[in-house]
């Protein structure tokens, strides 16, 4: 029997790691592992960082940036993307630049701005930079609450703002839009997704009272992009993420004195 070269499922996470294990590449790629896909990564930033906070970050080189989305190119067959942390303004340049240059399937961009311990995990003069540059290319973006009004200027009082917030970013360049509402103060965290053709969806659970939610926002489109890369289409996608998020939570492992880190391992 002939075997296939390069067809197994293959995606990529552009982003920052976390030296505590929790979030950034290192959740991404413990995302990927359970949604059974083959992950890569093109790391932008290094943090020293714990359940506790960030303590220090160093951006690397764009020439390193660069030469990793060029290897990556050459040899792999990358199905689906994502972004996460990106730090500055040249950096979500660079990026921009190479996701263009580079087919590397749907891109999923979480605008991730604020570590969950408070520590800003992107500079305020690339806010502008990831609106012109970056949100264009992007075929799904899944900004928490803060992040949404930091990229519209609407300030959420309800849930029923979510659509809002949704079309002021289609009006900005995007075609899918995921809102996740786990900053709001309800019972039932509801995330809302409007789709490029108008429609739209609400997927919801029951709120888990815990500190242990370190890397949610990174699992969640980790795993959306992994689901994109084996096939599924994006409301499925964002469902099964859901779902699988919502267990990454329940079903708590014991790890670091903060906000601890998900259950990767949940099924």
């Amino acid at each position: 029997m002939t075997e296939k070269i390069n067809s197994f499922p293959q995606v990529l996470t552009i982003a920052g790691t976390d030296s505590g294990g929790g979030a950034g590449i290192m959740a991404d790629l413990k995302t990927f592992q359970m949604q059974k896909v083959f992950g890569t990564a093109v790391v932008v930033a290094v943090t020293a960082q714990n359940t506790l906070g960030v303590q220090k970050s160093f951006l690397l080189p764009l020439e390193m940036v660069d030469a990793q989305f060029a290897s990556l190119a050459e040899d792999f067959q990358i199905r689906a993307c994502k972004t996460g942390m990106l730090g500055d303004a040249a950096h979500v340049h660079q990026v921009a630049l190479n996701l263009q240059k580079y087919d590397f399937g749907p891109i999923t961009i979480d605008p991730v701005m604020i570590a969950k311990g408070g520590a800003p995990l992107l500079s305020q003069d690339a806010v502008a930079t990831v609106k012109n540059e970056l949100l264009p290319l992007a075929d799904l973006i899944t900004p928490n609450l803060p992040e949404a009004e930091t990229l519209t200027g609407i300030k959420v009082q309800m849930q029923d703002q979510y659509p809002e917030l949704a079309h002021k970013l289609q009006d900005m360049g995007v075609k899918n839009v995921l809102i996740k509402g786990g900053h709001a103060s309800t019972d039932q965290v509801k995330d809302y997704a409007l789709f490029a053709d108008g429609s739209d969806l609400w997927v919801s659970s029951s709120r888990i009272h815990t500190e242990r939610t370190h890397g949610t926002g990174d699992t969640l489109a980790a795993a959306i992009t992994a689901q994109l890369a084996l096939g599924q289409s994006l409301p499925s996608a964002i469902k099964i993420a859901k779902k699988y998020v919502t267990k990454t939570i329940k079903e708590t492992i014991q790890v670091g004195h903060g906000h601890g880190p998900l259950n990767h391992w949940a099924q």
